[in-house]
């Protein structure tokens, strides 16, 4: 079991690990794994909280109900997960700046919660946009090889190399 308190975890296994959690999901649920429609739903429950039932009457909120259900429990999950893992591993460390994003952009933490904001917001609108995030098409699309997630699957390759290259310097 020292395997649970490395650092870092060989690629291999771990994608074999989440090909098995994928094949899990759609023997149990029928479904496909993917966690964007859980922050969808989390932000019908927010609303919620302000404008009351009055949200279950959005045409969105009546295709994705605001309630918390299994890819929620998921993504709950993989918070958990990640702090267990770091725990085990004795790696846990808080900080509002990574050391590669201090190197390149100094020590501020409130540009870095910009950029982390206005990333999640790009991200969550290109998830909701493309009908999916990158775990549901790169991993339970590619699996069932749909197209449009292959290419959705690449895209997010070169898009992340392209941004990292620009963001550091690494051109």
């Amino acid at each position: 079991m020292e395997w649970l308190t490395a650092a870092s975890w060989s690629p291999y296994a771990v994608g074999a690990g989440i090909g098995a959690l994928s094949w899990l999901t759609f023997l149990l649920s029928d479904r496909a794994i993917g966690c964007s429609t859980a922050f969808a739903r989390t932000s019908g429950m927010l609303e919620r909280l302000v404008r009351g039932r009055a949200v279950d009457e959005k045409p969105y909120y009546r295709q994705f109900a605001p309630m918390i259900d299994w890819e929620w429990m998921l993504v709950a999950g993989i918070v958990i997960g990640a702090a267990a893992s770091a725990l085990l591993s004795q790696d846990l460390q808080w900080r509002w700046v990574p050391p590669l994003w201090e190197a390149s952009f100094g020590p501020a933490p409130v540009p870095r919660i910009a950029a982390a904001l206005f990333g999640g917001f790009c991200i969550g609108l290109g998830s909701r946009w493309a009908g999916g995030c990158t775990s549901g098409h790169g991993i339970s699309g590619t699996m069932q090889l749909g197209a449009a997630s292959w290419i959705a699957a690449i895209c997010f390759f070169v898009g992340g190399v392209a941004v990292a290259h620009v963001l550091f310097r690494l051109l």
